[in-house]
């Protein structure tokens, strides 16, 4: 049995399950919406609050793991410990809670795994694919074949950090919609330009974000699991019509993710924008399952 956790700033997520054969078969997973990318006070400091209610939650899942061998976990943390001054207190106790390393991760490497969580979930193919994951505090592009990453791009943008910015008090106005998609494509702009230059022929969309967008188009009598332009802005005018969090007709979407709803479909509109993207279907794979392939490979028994 193998555990890995994936420390974001939106949510902490557990995966628990066996490789068998090259194939993930999955025991257990959870999810819990801390929002630790919110709780980041003016100094930089994540906040005495959101860091207990962080490390609570990994009692809880090393109470769950309590039946894995330490050397068969692995944890991650991302963007908003990257940015945490004190990242050090919480990932020191995180160490004894969960009695395993826990890797503060680049933005590159967390594109990495994200990849490799998304494609071995799905079918071989040589068809190149482009993946997008847009978290709490940043978004990760990538391309690649088969199992193998060619190009990837973190980008300090994510759903969290755009509900703070642009929907604080809940409203969804237009004018709230345009500030936050410029500003999602201009902080893209520099990066994506070297991926354009590749070809990819298939594109899917990763975790939280993407998976919140395909539900909610689902409740709206769109296809499960796809995202078009169409459907997409079809959304954001919904959003718009709707004028606030508190009125969204919406029951696909669980109630946390409501806060961020807003954050995360401008983040989307600007990345459809700046890749020039028609279509997007919703991966099952994500970082936590690449995390938990890269396990499997690196311990003796499987040599």
């Amino acid at each position: 049995m193998l555990a890995t956790i994936d420390i974001g700033s939106n949510s902490i997520l557990l995966l628990m399950g066996r490789i068998v054969n090259g194939r993930l078969q999955i025991e257990h997973q959870r999810k819990e919406t801390i929002r630790l990318g919110g709780a980041l006070d003016p100094s930089g400091n994540l906040q005495p609050q959101a860091l207990e209610r962080g490390l609570d939650c990994l009692r809880r899942y090393a109470g769950l793991m309590a039946q894995v061998a330490p050397e068969h976990r692995r944890a991650v943390a991302t963007q908003t410990l990257r940015e945490a001054h004190n990242r050090d207190i919480f990932l020191s106790q995180a160490r004894t809670i969960l009695g395993c390393a826990v890797e503060l991760i680049s933005g590159e490497r967390e594109a990495t795994l994200i990849y490799q969580g998304v494609s071995s979930l799905l079918p071989d193919s040589a068809a190149p694919r482009l993946v997008i994951d847009i978290g709490g505090r940043s978004t990760e592009i990538c391309i690649g074949r088969h199992h193998t990453l060619q190009a990837a791009i973190s980008c300090p943008i994510g759903s969290v950090a755009w509900a703070q910015r642009f929907f604080d008090q809940g409203t969804l106005a237009a004018s709230c919609f345009e500030a936050a998609q410029a500003a999602a494509q201009a902080a893209l702009q520099p990066h994506v330009k070297p991926l354009q230059a590749l070809p990819w022929q298939q594109v899917f969309g990763s975790s939280g974000t993407a998976g919140a967008i395909g539900k909610a188009l689902h409740q709206m009598d769109h296809p499960a699991g796809e995202i078009s332009r169409a459907a997409l802005h079809q959304l954001r005018a919904q959003l718009i019509q709707a004028g606030h969090i508190q009125h969204l007709p919406l029951p696909g979407v669980r109630e946390e993710l409501r806060p961020v709803i807003g954050g995360g479909v401008s983040i989307m509109c600007a990345v459809f924008d700046a890749l020039q993207l028609q279509h997007m279907r919703v991966a099952q794979g994500a970082l936590r399952h690449g995390l938990m392939f890269e396990l499997h490979q690196s311990l003796p028994l499987h040599a």
